[in-house]
């Protein structure tokens, strides 16, 4: 049977939009782990060698350990601020993520006094929204800036989800 042309195309377009809603739907609980790279500009104070802070906005991509993964081909924006007062660390950011198939989450970051970050997500939507996670965040640099004013770094981000 030979199919003509409009109807190969709402044959593709059919399969397409099955696939696309089908890796649209979550478990609703799981795992992931991914890498997260990014790059930015700073607004720095250095008040002195003991007393620095900073405002920062950044851009990143998200791949998955392994490729297909949760939060694949991600990619984020970041506003945060930071802060070292006599080798104390402190302050934290809010990013908000959008997948390939233009869902969004929002996360916050924490920096604690010893330099851990912790992550909670905030809000998201479709299949983010009620989405609970617990993550470890183990940093890959940081790497040396490219040009004065900027930073780049990586990070691994495993944990668990749960959605409600």
């Amino acid at each position: 049977m030979k199919m003509k042309p409009k109807s190969l195309l709402s044959a593709v377009a059919a399969l397409t939009m099955a696939g696309a809603a089908a890796a649209a739907t979550l478990p609703k609980e799981g795992r992931f782990d991914y890498t997260a790279c990014w790059s930015g500009v700073s607004n720095d104070i250095v008040f002195s060698k003991t007393h620095t802070a900073n405002s920062y906005e950044m851009t990143g991509t998200i791949l998955s350990n392994p490729s297909g993964g949760l939060f694949d081909k991600s990619t984020f924006r970041c506003v945060g601020m930071s802060t070292s007062f006599d080798g104390k660390n402190g302050g934290g950011n809010v990013c908000e993520a959008i997948d390939p198939d233009g869902e969004r989450r929002l996360s916050q970051f924490f920096i604690s006094a010893d330099g851990n970050v912790t992550r909670e997500t905030v809000t998201g939507t479709g299949k983010y929204e009620g989405m609970v996670t617990s993550t470890t965040v183990a940093r890959m640099g940081p790497f040396t800036p490219v040009k004065a004013g900027t930073f780049q770094e990586c990070n691994r981000q495993t944990g668990t989800y749960k959605l409600k």
